[in-house]
């Protein structure tokens, strides 16, 4: 079965059907062309699909599109404010060496705009419990917690 649905993605309103039991990630992915999400695991585990929902940081492998009807989404695309640049969360990532095969880079830095967002100096303990949904294949931990860490509340835009 097939729904009419209209997502709000990086600030840009895209309308289609989709089918109903299509995730959020393979929209993103398959009809939005949209492939900086990454799907890893499909069950929700490795947050290589981190997206933000209206402030909230969710695996959209887990998520129905029908059910993010309406909702304001943003992607690894849209974190950057132009085209072309790069927002200081993928500068402070690449500037620490916490980008390896890459894999995971999508997700942990949606899960720092979010951690961010909330929390603009957050404590270590905040940085990891912000961090806890994304798994590394790499083992990277290191040096994205440094990434985080070294991002200043007015630093990032």
């Amino acid at each position: 079965m097939k729904k009419e649905i209209t997502l709000n993605v990086n600030g840009n309103v895209y309308r289609g059907e989709v089918d109903t039991h299509q995730t959020l990630s393979n929209v993103l992915r398959e009809n939005l062309n949209l492939t900086g999400t990454k799907e890893g695991c499909g069950v929700g585990e490795c947050g290589a699909c981190t997206v933000i929902v209206e402030g909230r940081s969710i695996n959209s492998c887990l998520v129905l599109a029908v059910d993010m009807d309406e909702r304001e989404i943003s992607t690894i695309e849209g974190l950057a404010s132009k085209p072309g640049e790069i927002h200081d969360i993928q500068k402070a990532f690449m500037d620490q060496g916490a980008i390896q095969c890459g894999f995971c880079s999508p997700g942990m830095m949606m899960s720092t705009k979010a951690l961010l967002d909330q929390e603009p100096n957050p404590t270590d303990t905040e940085i990891k419990k912000g961090l806890s949904g994304n798994l590394c294949r790499c083992t990277g931990y290191t040096k994205i917690f440094e990434a985080v860490k070294s991002l200043k509340a007015e630093e990032v835009k």
